[in-house]
């Protein structure tokens, strides 16, 4: 039991939700600058699955709003609710759930790098082989649509890469920042990242990350490098109960 999902079914209380974009970054992305995007049934947005797998619930869900989201998804769906502290109603199943934490732009030394290349569709054969080897998050076949993608090569192979990713107003989400491990060690992970918030400070955005509460190593290597931790957070998906809800399934 995950502490998100109540014994016996019914909602749980949930905890108190602020107005902050990046509290419910999804939901404000696809709401905001992501919006062309978003495919919607009443409140709930979601990416097309070739593009991202996260979906924006309201802050506040209510019983057609999980019933919405049940037809969307469909019955028996894995659904990632990344971010969204809410409980879950009767019936719907956590299937994972891992701790997370979200880190922001608090003097990052953003700077332009001259080895690195924009990446497109494409460079997405080889973007989706070094993700393949490296497991950064997901990353799919248009997932490059959602922002600049900066990638190093060497011997004109891709062998790092960083990009944008979720983009709430003003803020935009550094994501897919990953190494072959052949190379690491040579900083260009730090380097991609560092001229991914430059192109994001330019257009007057604030950078802002997330990462595994487990991988201390990457945020201690982000605070280094200027992210400080604004919240903690988890990564977790639910299964759509095959029953459906309020009426909707099979």
């Amino acid at each position: 039991m995950s502490g998100l999902d109540a014994p016996g079914g019914g909602l749980r209380t949930a905890p108190p939700r602020g107005t902050h974009p990046l509290d419910n970054p999804a939901y404000a992305a696809l709401n905001g600058p992501h919006a062309r995007f978003a495919e919607r049934r009443g409140r709930v947005v979601r990416y097309p699955l070739d593009v991202s797998p996260w979906l924006g619930l309201p802050d506040a869900p209510e019983a057609d709003d999980w019933a919405d989201l049940a037809a969307l998804a469909g019955p028996g769906a894995d659904v990632p609710l990344a971010g969204v502290r809410v409980g879950l109603p009767e019936g719907w199943e956590v299937t994972f759930d891992i701790a997370g934490v979200q880190l922001v732009d608090d003097g990052v030394a953003a700077a332009p790098d001259a080895e690195a290349v924009r990446l497109g569709a494409a460079d997405v054969p080889e973007m989706l082989d070094l993700v393949r080897l490296t497991q950064p998050g997901p990353f799919l076949p248009r997932t490059v649509e959602l922002g600049t993608y900066l990638g190093i090569r060497r011997g004109g192979a891709l062998v790092a890469m960083a990009g944008e990713r979720l983009r709430p107003p003003g803020w935009t989400e550094i994501s897919a920042v990953c190494t072959d491990p052949a190379v690491r060690g040579e900083g260009l992970a730090t380097r991609l990242v560092l001229a991914v918030a430059d192109g994001i400070r330019a257009r007057g955005e604030t950078p802002f990350l997330h990462t595994a509460a487990r991988n201390v190593g990457a945020i201690r290597l982000y605070e280094s490098l200027g992210f400080r931790l604004r919240r903690t957070t988890r990564f977790y998906s639910a299964r759509v109960p095959v029953g459906g809800v309020g009426g909707v399934g099979g």
